[in-house]
Parts: C-alpha cells; structure tokens; sequence
C-alpha cells in the first residue's frame, strides 16, 4: 500500500516531486484496476498540485459525493452521467490542501446494500464490503493513498476491515455532508481510508486545519476498554481471536486493558438504530423511491419496502433513547480513555452477493463517536480488524490509541 505519510515526507524532503507521486498512483491504477474495478470514472492525465500539505497525494472520491470534475451517479443508473456543478465542501478541502483528485470510486448505489462490482484485492472470491467498496479496495491494491467514504451503519469501518486498510469514522459531523447524497441524516457520516493510523492522521488534519490530529513525538499510553458488544450476537472465531491479538499486544506494551460491559440504555440503542435509518431514508429517498422505483436497486427497493409502516413516534423513541445512550456512553469514558471492539463479525464473507454484516459498527455510528480501524491479524489469507473507539469530539485521542495499538501489533 501507498502510505500517504510517507509520501509527505519524501515530497517535503525532496525525495520524490508530487508529479512522480502522482504518476506513481497513476502507474498502479493502470496496474490493478481492470482487475479490482474499484473506480467508476477517474483522470489518467491528473496532475499535481503546486503546493499544500496534500501535493502529489492522489485521492479517490466515494460517488455519492458531489465532484464538479466528475459525474456523481451515486451508483444508480438513475443518476447516470448526471454532474453538480460544485465540489462538496470535504473534496474542496482536500483541493484546498493541495491533494489531486483522482478519480471516483464505486459505491453501493445510495450508499445501502446492493453489492458493486469491486473485488477484494485479498481474494476476488469475497466481498470487499461496503458500501464505500471501492474506496477500501482501491487503498487496498496500492492505487492510491487516501480515499473518502461514507458511513450511515458500517460503511467506513467494515470495508477498511474487510480489505485489510487503515479508516477513521470522525465524530458526527467533524467533516459535512453537505453535497452527500443523504440516507440519514442522524447517522451519515464522511470518513477516510488509508494505509496505516498515521496516514489517516495526515490526511484528516490536512483537511480539517487540526495540527492536534498529527501524531505526536511519543504516543501516549490508553486505558482501553474491551466491549463485546453481547446485544449484537457472537463473533466468528477471526473476530474473536483479532480482538484478542490486540488486547493482549496492547496490555503488553503497557497500556491498561480490562472489559467493560455497557448499560443497558446502549443495548437499546444498538436495537432501535435501523428505526432511526429507515424512517429518515425514506424522506432522504423520497422522490428516488416515488418517482422511479423499478429503477431502484433490489436489496433497497425491498428494504424500504418492508419498512413503509414506521410511525413517526417510534422515530421520536427511538431518538430518545439514542440522546440517553450517548450519556450512559459518555460516563463510561470517564472510567477509560478508549473502546476496543470488533470491526465486523470476523474477515470477508466468502461470495459477492452481500457487503456483510454492520451489526458491531451500527451502535457507534448513532453514538456520533470516532471508530479507528486498524488491521490486526490475517486468517486464512484475509485480514480481521479491530475498531478503537473514543469519546465524542477526542478524534486525536482515537488516533493516538490507535497508533498505540497498531505499533504494538507490530511488535508482537
């Protein structure tokens, strides 16, 4: 994999100039994509910027967020060709700091369950996840160094985990979704994909104007929680055995590891976070759904569906709890810096019928709190990653133990 902090570095050192960068993405893409086909549409002739913190950092875009240099068809052939006229705001942050657009990368259409065509770079045979498919796979064949994707249940952290790369899930709104195609607007959330925590690190203070995102001199020691997540069902035994790999390296490498178990307000939010979507993708999908429902993906079309009887009370009890479970999850950070959970029930599911299973992301994107994947073993020649989890708005302390914990499966 490319890995965009490195790249800074030689760029900054004068190692390497930010057009060899470029073509050195473009060189790769040519490679590997007629084989992953992790892009709808990209720039073979894309240049690099002159200056900033991103030059020569090729980027691919999810297609559900609006590019004005590309066509946005947010997977659907109802949106076939069809081009904004302005960039949302997080691609015009990116091309603010400098980063080169690259291309747009496939997405499940409307971002829900019908699977792309994109294969995982680890085996063609299994799913590369989604719904940002494309984004996790390109990061993953060393196509690009950064990627954007989008999160509504686990969209961000299943796919990153899935293929084997690096992902942060912001805190709600950290990035706007202004120019996104919407599913809900309680739960989207715009995200990143990179190689290791320290790219992602790179790439979301370029973006952001955060310098405390930048990985410090030394990594502090966490104090990591371990959640289960018993309400969301049992892990297979990849899950299990990666949750367990990283624990242990990082108690070993001195951080303070112990279980937690959660209220069981926070249960209940796990169980009413497909209300709170639902509900709102119907107003979100509206006029997809009205006006051209043939037209609309299967898995989708019968997910709504199945749900066109939800009443708005149960919409408003199921914001209530979600608003008390985020102050039952925020006591718990009083007790520890970070979560340690699982990122999906265990590596890619064999098949290309399914993106897999969000049941261990879902709780954490209602909570509105930053989720950091990272790799922690390979089983049967896939890779299962771990999700770190801090408080709401403590995103460069979600990165920092994340750090802590990738270097010290490094030296395991």
């Amino acid at each position: 994999m490319l890995s965009l902090a490195e790249l800074q570095r030689r760029i900054d050192s004068g190692d390497l100039s930010a057009e060899a960068a470029i073509a050195q993405s473009l060189e790769a893409i040519g490679t590997q994509e007629k084989t992953i086909g992790a892009f709808v549409c990209r720039d073979q002739n894309a240049r690099a910027a002159a200056s900033g913190p991103l030059r020569g950092i090729a980027v691919g875009i999810k297609d559900i967020i609006d590019t004005a240099d590309f066509p946005t068809e947010m997977g659907s052939p109802i949106y076939r060709g069809f081009r904004p006229r302005a960039n949302a705001p997080v691609v015009a942050a990116l091309k603010q700091a400098g980063a080169t657009i690259i291309g747009k990368t496939t997405t499940t259409a409307f971002a829900a369950n019908d699977p792309t065509a994109t294969l995982n770079p680890h085996n063609h045979g299994h799913t590369p996840g989604g719904s940002s498919s494309g984004s996790a796979a390109a990061v993953a064949a060393g196509m690009i160094p950064l990627a954007l994707g989008t999160q509504t249940g686990g969209s961000v952290i299943r796919p990153a985990a899935f293929c084997g790369v690096a992902a942060i899930k912001p805190s709600y709104r950290m990035l706007p979704t202004v120019g996104v195609k919407c599913f809900s607007w309680t739960l989207d959330t715009v995200g990143l994909f990179a190689a290791g925590v320290r790219d992602l690190a790179h790439g979301l203070s370029a973006m952001t104007g955060r310098p405390e995102l930048l990985p410090g001199a030394s990594v502090p020691t966490p104090r990591i929680g371990i959640v289960m997540q018993d309400f969301a069902g049992a892990p297979e035994a990849s899950g299990a055995e990666a949750l367990q790999l990283a624990a242990t390296a990082g108690e070993r490498a001195g951080a303070s590891v112990r279980a937690l178990a959660m209220p069981e307000i926070v249960a209940q939010a796990w169980r009413i976070h497909p209300v709170v979507q639902e509900f709102e993708a119907h107003q979100a999908l509206a006029w997809e759904y009205r006006e051209n429902y043939e037209a609309m993906p299967p898995l989708l079309r019968g997910r709504l569906d199945e749900t066109t009887g939800t009443r708005p009370a149960a919409y408003d009890d199921a914001r209530r709890i979600a608003r008390r479970a985020r102050g039952a999850l925020a006591e718990i950070f009083d007790e520890v810096d970070v979560l340690l959970t699982f990122s999906a029930p265990g590596a890619a599911p064999k098949g290309l019928a399914s993106t897999g299973d969000p049941r261990f992301n879902r709780l954490w994107t209602l909570m509105g709190v930053p989720c950091v994947n990272l790799p922690a073993l390979v089983a049967g020649g896939l890779p299962v990653g771990v999700q770190v989890i801090a408080r709401f708005g403590h995103d460069a302390q979600a990165l920092a133990a994340a750090q802590f914990v990738e270097d010290a499966l490094r030296r395991k």
